[in-house]
Formats: structure tokens, sequence, C-alpha cells
């Protein structure tokens, strides 16, 4: 027994079986006592996609017939190869249609014999194979009959591709019809009073269904012809076949005992889903001629009636068809059709975009909408090119001459491999998914199905790989658009980057240093790969952006740093080559200062922010709070959790200088408006977008400091706690290089011991604090605390009362200046609230301030003035200290604030700009002093931004080298050659300012 045991283990191994145990077992049972050892049953099997699921499908199926009926079937499987490589290969490969035998183990016979109408049945044989089929389940139970025979032909070989998909298309079509027949016979008062037209669309439509797919349709009614002449005949029609088709539909989707049999969407009609289910043909008309899109005449490319009334469906045809021709002479036609494709590749999901077989990169949709697009642009003038069969299609553009041969035919091959695996997949569960399995198992009954039997999934990548690419690569040169807008404005020699010529092309525009620069371009576009022939493409119109800046060489310079990056991705140089604005976008980021490339550097991946529509667009702080509070969930330890945070405030840095710079320019190709941004709206963006994403940086960071105290939640924490911004933080208002100011509060919770409650807060700010300040790459963001009570010489974190009875006994005036601009931004929301209502009486007097408290606002003035500017700073060139800079025009508002706030509530704002507005419309201010005054703030603090985003680091003062300063005026809207320019009209503006603060501050 041993002896015999072996053997057939060994003989299980060798036919490919992964588990020869169960195998072994199974075998043993009764039910195959008469063919256990028919070496003919193991090569049968062997041959399979999965021959461990073959034989349990063998086995369910023995047990589920009558003794009688089981002698039959295994004596056909052991005498009949035709029936044995059917059957064995449908349940190798389909686990689904296993279980269909299993619970209707008489249509085994459906796979026994080979019929002339067998080999290649259409519609009126499917049509025949679910006559009978008068029920919903009665329907599902013939459709799934049919398909055995499908399937037996496609995993045997005796169909190819294109003949499988037509046959599916063709049960598609003969299961529509029956299940009409069903909702006519449900509602004949319904079928009597229209004539419906079913219209199939996308891949029924174009004869080349999957296993399993939406079926998609377009419904088209009339008045029956003997309601001809009714008041409001058409409306009931409509209404009547509205029924019908809501109901066919429900007949195909719903899942019962019996399954489904595939859903019907019906989203590719007019308005789509908020449009109505059926419309009249002149409803149809009217929509196509005034209000489709081009994607819409695409789609019609495919269809063709399937169902219902014939004559109207070919009327539908006739009177689309024109329509469909001319699609390709609306304006920017070519365009749309190209940004629709990479619409569908952005909303994959990350995770899938490896593993996506149709939609992805290389992918069978690559295929499509490159015939698509020819035939729409070619098919005006040639209607051999009219086909709505991709394959077919493809063939005919081949000989007209549109696609070389050769191309054609790698795309033919690759296509029908990718389709072919899109079976396989489908087949296996009958479930709709286009997603190559992620697990060993699934590829190896996946590449075992494909035919590679030495290494299944070794081979099934190699080859999937190898015609992805191909895809992809005639894809794109099919649909290639490098920059047309730009290259076409370049001579002829400028198009080809010779050595030679890139240099001389370099001393002409001005880089510093044309050696380096060569060198980039030879690590760049020197060599035969499709990445370098692209670089080619790319660099001479980018090189021509870079000189456009301040510092060329450090643009590309940056460009050959996130080129070796990303220039392995699938995605970046197509960005770039396809998206004429992420190019120029990435080349105006990257050649205008230090801070937005080296952010990128720190995340190659968010360049793809700039080929976004809305990439550039700040995200709204409760999303950006929710995505780092999820993050910091996911992680296991503080540091983990501070470094997710540090990951999105790094993207969103970016996002928001990206943004910045590019509109600071105003040379965005995509942007409508005229010339570059207003300043002010600028500073306003960028001081909104820092706050939030610092707001949001501090919610991280707390909630993973009480998580640390705490022990993940582990025992509650005594106290409630809430952060509360100060200074730029809390007037939202902040610049790149700006610190967080903030106050540290707490309450102990109902019951808690105080000292404990205090222990506790104070924990939870020293984690914060040391979580923020772990070494980092990224630009720092410090906290400082200095404004609470007593300075540094306080304790860090107050309870509400503490702070209460501070406020109250030692405030002084100066305090209440600084919590002018106090707000909440993390931390228990309540808390926060009750802070502000704590401090209130003090920034906003009721009877505003006594002569003796505006001295000492003065005199703190005068001494900062006079101890606090850096020792050989530019008075009337510091920003931030320095005469009509940010300083003088934040004190004279903030002195009116505290003056007249108490009885103004309009002046109770926590930033400067809205303050310095509140002031003018109450009267305390007029408006040239006001627009004299906004106007040094908002330059003030562009400078204090541009010396981050040139130098990469804070400063208060215009930068001493030379380059860096010509990049500061760049970015102050200062053409090349006109730095004394700037710095003349910073000191004139700023001394106006100085003016007017003298006046109203002083004064």
């Amino acid at each position: 027994m041993q002896g015999r045991r072996s053997s057939t283990f060994t003989r299980l191994l060798r036919h490919g079986f992964t588990d020869p145990a169960a195998a072994e077992r199974l075998l043993d049972l009764p039910v195959l006592s008469a063919v256990r050892t028919d070496p003919v049953l193991f090569e049968a099997l062997g041959g399979t996609a999965d021959p461990d699921q073959a034989l349990l499908g063998l086995v369910r199926l023995a047990e589920a017939l009558d003794p009688g009926e089981r002698r039959a079937l295994l004596d056909t499987v052991t005498t009949a190869k035709p029936l044995r490589d059917r059957l064995l290969g449908v349940l190798g490969a389909s686990e689904a249609l296993g279980d269909h035998l299993a619970r209707h183990p008489s249509h085994w016979h459906a796979l026994v014999t080979y019929e002339p109408a067998d080999l290649h049945p259409g519609v009126a044989d499917f049509v025949r194979g679910l006559a009978g089929a008068d029920t919903p389940d009665a329907l599902r139970v013939a459709y799934r009959r049919c398909l055995l025979g499908i399937a037996a032909r496609d995993v045997c070989g005796t169909s190819d591709l294109v003949r499988t998909a037509a046959e599916l298309a063709d049960l598609a079509t003969a299961t529509l019809r029956a299940a009409l027949a069903i909702a006519r016979a449900e509602s004949p008062q319904d079928a009597a009073a229209c004539r419906l037209s079913v219209i199939g669309m996308g891949k029924c439509g174009g004869h080349e269904l999957n296993y399993v797919s939406d079926v998609d349709v377009v419904y088209v009614a009339e008045p029956a012809d003997d309601a001809l002449g009714q008041d409001d005949a058409e409306g009931a029609a409509v209404r009547a076949a509205t029924r019908l088709a809501a109901r066919m539909m429900r007949i195909c989707s719903d899942t019962t005992a019996e399954g489904t049999i595939w859903p019907v969407d019906a989203n590719l009609r007019p308005e789509g889903k908020n449009g109505p289910l059926v419309r009249t043909l002149s409803s149809h008309l009217a929509y196509y001629k005034r209000w489709a899109k081009t994607w819409e005449f695409q789609a019609l490319l495919k269809a063709r009636p399937v169902a219902g009334d014939e004559a109207l469906g070919e009327e539908y045809l006739a009177a689309v068809h024109p329509l469909v021709w001319q699609a390709a002479e609306r304006d920017n036609f070519v365009t749309d059709v190209q940004q629709m494709r990479r619409r569908v590749v952005d909303n994959i999901p990350a995770a899938h975009v490896d593993r996506e077989l149709k939609l992805g990169p290389g992918g069978l949709r690559d295929v499509e909408f490159a015939v698509q697009l020819l035939q729409l642009v070619h098919g005006r003038t040639d209607p051999s090119l009219r086909s709505g069969t991709t394959l077919t299609a493809l063939g005919d553009l081949a000989a007209g001459g549109y696609v070389g041969r050769t191309d054609a035919a790698a795309l033919d091959d690759a296509y029908r491999f990718l389709r072919l695996m899109e079976h396989r997949i489908q087949l296996h569960k009958m479930r709709r998914t286009h997603l190559v399995p992620d697990d060993e198992a699934g590829l190896r009954r996946l590449g075992r199905g494909l035919g590679f039997r030495a290494d299944p999934v070794a081979e099934l990548n190699r080859e999937w790989k190898r015609h992805s690419k191909e895809v992809r690569r005639l894809h794109e040169k099919l649909f290639y658009r490098p920059l047309l807008d730009a290259v076409a404005q370049l001579g002829g020699e400028e198009t080809r980057l010779s050595t030679d010529a890139a240099r001389q092309r370099l001393q002409a525009l001005g880089y510093a240093d044309p050696a380096a620069a060569v060198r980039h371009l030879e690590a760049l576009a020197s060599g035969v790969s499709r990445k370098a022939a692209i670089q080619r493409t790319l660099l001479p119109v980018l090189l021509g952006w870079f000189a456009d800046s301040a510092d060329p060489d450090a643009g590309l310079l940056g460009f050959r740093k996130v080129s070796d990056a990303l220039g392995k991705t699938p995605w970046y140089l197509r960005l770039l080559r396809d998206e004429g604005a992420a190019a120029q976008r990435l080349a105006r980021v990257l050649s205008s200062g230090r801070l937005a490339p080296d952010l990128l550097m720190r995340a190659p991946e968010a360049v793809a922010l700039l080929g976004a529509p809305d990439g550039l667009v700040p995200r709204e702080h409760a999303a950006l709070e929710q995505e780092v509070l999820a993050a910091v969930g996911r992680a296991d330890t503080p540091e983990q959790a501070i470094a997710s945070v540090r990951g999105v405030r790094r993207r969103e840095l970016f996002r928001t200088a990206a943004a910045d710079l590019i509109d600071t320019y105003g040379d965005d190709e995509e942007d409508t408006s005229d010339g570059p941004a207003d300043p002010a709206v600028l500073v306003d963006r960028v001081g909104t977008a820092i706050y939030g994403l610092t707001a949001a940086t501090l919610a991280g960071a707390l909630r993973a400091a009480v998580n640390h105290v705490t022990g993940n939640d582990a025992h509650l924490l005594p106290t409630r706690f809430a952060v509360i911004g100060m200074g730029r933080f809390g007037g939202r208002e902040m610049a790149y290089g700006s610190d967080a100011d903030v106050l540290f509060v707490h309450e102990p919770r109902e019951g808690a011991d105080e000292s404990e409650a205090t222990r506790a807060a104070g924990a939870v700010a020293d984690e914060m604090r040391r979580l923020l300040q772990i070494p980092t790459a990224d630009p720092p963001l410090l906290l400082d605390a200095d404004l609470r009570p007593e300075g540094k010489s306080g304790p860090l974190v107050r309870s509400l009362a503490s702070y209460g009875a501070y406020y109250r006994r030692w405030s002084r005036v100066w305090e209440s200046q600084a919590l002018l601009r106090a707000l909440p931004v993390a931390g228990d929301a309540d808390l926060g609230e009750r802070f502000t209502a704590l401090i209130d009486p003090l920034r906003y007097p009721a009877d505003g301030l006594d002569e003796e408290a505006v001295r000492e606002i003065r005199r703190l003035k005068a001494r900062m003035e006079s101890e606090r500017m850096p020792r050989g700073a530019d008075p009337t060139t510091h920003a931030k200290l320095g005469r009509g800079g940010l300083s003088d025009v934040e004190w004279t508002v903030q002195l009116l604030q505290l003056r007249h706030a108490g009885s103004l509530p309009e002046l109770r704002t926590t930033g400067t700009r809205p303050a310095l507005a509140a002031a003018l419309s109450a009267g305390l201010i007029d408006a040239e002093d006001a627009c004299v005054l906004d106007d040094a703030w908002v330059l003030a603090t562009r400078v204090r931004n541009a010396v981050m985003l040139v130098r990469g680091r804070p400063g208060d003062t215009f930068p001493g080298d030379g380059r860096e300063l010509s990049a500061v005026a760049r970015y102050l809207g200062y053409p090349p050659g006109h730095v004394g320019d700037m710095l003349e009209d910073y000191r004139r503006r700023t001394r106006r300012a100085r003016l007017v603060v003298d006046r109203l501050f002083y004064t």
C-alpha cells in the first residue's frame, strides 16, 4: 500500500498537482473507484490550468449524479478525448462553472459532442439554447449551460480569442432578447404600448465581450404603430419602455440562488445616470447634436442593435453614425480624447496600478483608445475604418496605411495576449475583475491556463511585462504629443541635441557652467533607451524654460536629480511629454530657488501634483488634519507617527511653494487669467495654507504624544489639552520659514488629581516638542512657547485656571498685545474656546487703553527697534524689524485693536490685513494710509517668502549673493537686470509706510 501510495503521490506531483496528498484522498473516494488508476485521466488532469481544482470538480460532479449517469460520465471521460479535454479543461479553469455542474450535473452532456453548429455558434444557436427559459432563474441556468460550451472551446483551443469574444457577445445578445421577452410577458400592456430597441454598446456592441463584464446598452423607444396619433402617445411609450427596460436589467443583474448573469449598464446614455433611462429617437438626436461630449461619440463607435425592435434600432444607427464621424472636427477633439485616457489612469487606486490589466499603463484600454482615436480621425473620409471591433479596426488601419504593419502586428499580438489573460482571470470565479492575481496559486493557475508549464509564474510575468511594455510604447507613439506647441516654436537645429549644439545653445542662453550642463544633458539624453529618446524630445524646450529664470544651471541640475529618481517610473516622463503644463511647471519650480526642489528631492513622486488638474490647489485644513490623524493612528511608535506627519507636511509645503511660484510668474499655459496673480492674494493664500498644514502637523504630533503618554489609550489622559496658536501662526499669516508660536493649556478632568493632571499635561507638551525636534532634512518646525506667562521662566503648560489667575493679577500690556493673535489650533476644541473667552477681556479691553499703557507699548516698540536689529543689518531693507517693515505695520494695527476692539467687534480678528481692513471700515484710518500700510506689509512678507524659496532657509534681509538676489527680484516681478530697481522700490514703499507709522503709532 505504501508503495502504491508513494507511486501515486509521485505521479500526481509530476502531473502538476500542488497538493498530492489531498488529490490521493479524492482518488480513493468510491465515486472514482473505476478510474483512479487510469493513466489517461492523470494525463488529462495534468493538462489543465489547475489539476487539483479539476479533480475536485470531477469528484463533485460524479457525486451529484446517480450511479447510472456516473458510470456513463466516467466511461466517456476515459474513452472520449473530446469530452475529457473539454470537461476537465473547464473544471481546471473555472471553479464557478464547476459549482454550476455540481448544482446541475446533467449539463455535462452539453460538453459531449462536436456538432458543426457547436464549433461556431451564432446568435440563432444561442437563442435556441435559451429557448424555454421563461423565468429569470431558468434564464440564469440556461445561460450558464451555454457558457459551458464557450468556455470548453476556449480552454481547449477550438476557438481563438476573437471567436470566443464574439460568441460571448452573441450569447449576451440572445440573453438580452430572452430577458426582454420575459419582461414583455410579465407586462403585456407595456409591451403593446411601445416599440423598444436595445442598442449594444462597449464590448457587447463591438462583438468582443468578456466572460464577466458590464453589458453596456442604450435604449430608444417610440410609440407602437397602433398608438400613433393618440394623446401623449410618446410619453406613454417612453414610460412603458422604461418599465420594460428596468425589468430587463434586473432580470440580468439580480443575484439569486442560481447566481447572476451580468450587470446591464445604461450609463453611456445621454446625460448618464442623471438622464432618463429611455429616450425617443428625436430626443437622442437633439442631445447628441447639442450637448454630447467627445467621449460620447467615441462610445457610439461600437453601437449596434441587439434586442427589441430591429427596425427602430437600425433607424437609430442611421441617425447617429453620421454624427460619430463628424466628432473629430470638434474643437480640442484629440486633446479631449487624450485627457480622457489620462483621467482613467489617474483614477486607478495606487495599489492596483501595477496589477490593472485593463485600465493601467500598457493595458487593454491603451490599445482601444489609440485605435478609436485613429478611427475617429481618419474614419471621416475612409469608411473602411468604421468597425466596432478593436482588432478588426486595427487590421483595417494597417491595411489603409494609418498604422505601420509591424506596429499593428505587435499591438494585435499584445492585445490578444492581454485579453486572454483577462478571460482566464474572470473565468476562474466568474467575477468581473481586471486585476492580475497577487498570490502564487492564482498566478500559477493563470500561467498554466495560458500554456506555460516549466515555470508558470515566471513565464507569465515575463510575457505579461513584455506585452504591456510594447502596448505602452505603441500607445505613446500613436498618441504622440510631446509639448507640440512649444516644440513647434523651435528651429530645426534646436530640436536635435548634439553635444556641440547643446554647448553653443547653453552659452547663448546664459548658463553659467556650460560644461557641467552638457554633462547633465549627456547623462539624461545619451543612449538608445526609450527614456533617453523622450528626454531628447523634452530637453530642447526645457532648456529654454530654465533659461527664463535667474538660475538655469540649478534648474537643469534639479531636473537631472528628479529624472534620476523617477526616470524608471512609468508615469514620470509620460507626464512631462504629454502634459505641456506639467513640464513647464516643473521647469519653473526647479529653477526658482532651493526650497521647492529640496522638498521635491525628498518626495519625488510629488511631481505628479504638477500635472493633476487640482494638484496645486491648497488642501483644506480639515482634510489635512484627518489625513494626519489617520496616519498617526496606523503608526506603531511615536517616531513612526511623526515621520508620517512630516511626510504630509513635506508634500503640502511643496504643493504650496509650487503653486506660489507658478502663480507668481503667471506663465502657466493652463492659467486663463491675465498675467501674474495679485501679490496680496498670493500672500494670503500662502499664509493660510501654511497655517493649515502647521495646525494639522501639531494635531498629529499632539495625538502621537497623547498616545505615548497614555500607552495608546491604555488609560485615559487625566486632563483636557489644547494648543493655542500665537503670533503669525495664530494670525493665519505664516511665511515659509515661520516658527510656530504656541501656548499650552490644560484642564483636569472631573475627579482627576490636579498634580497628576499637570504632570500628564507636561509630559504631553514635552513629548510634542521632542517629536518635532527629531532631526530631519525637512524644513524644521520649531515650537516657540516663549509668549507664555513668565516667558521662559514660567511653566511650559498651565491649567486654564492658572492662566486666569495669572492674567488677573500679573498680566502686562505686552501680553494683552500678544494675545490679540491667540487662536486655538489643536486639541480640545471646547477648552480652546473657553481659553479665548478667558482672554477676550484682556485683548479687547472694554474701555480701551489708558495713556500709560499706550506709552508702555511705544517704549517697548522703540526698545525692540534699537536692541533686536541684527548687527550690521540695513534698517532700510530688513523685512521684519526695519523701517516700514512687518513689525511697524503689525504694532500699528495692534495698537488700534487694543484701543478700539472693546467697542468695535469687527476689529476682533487675529490677522493683520483683516484687522487693517476693519479699521478702515470703522473710520479709524483713512484709505490712503491703509493702502500704504497694507502694501508695505504684503511686500515685506513676500520678501521673506522669496528669501526662503530661493535660499532654502529663512531670512529677513535680501541675499548678498548676486544670483540669489536676482532670483528674489524675479519672484517679486522684476525683469532680469533690475535688482537695483527692486531695492529702490522696496525702500521707497517702506519709507512711505514708516511715515504713516510715525503719525499713527508714535504721535
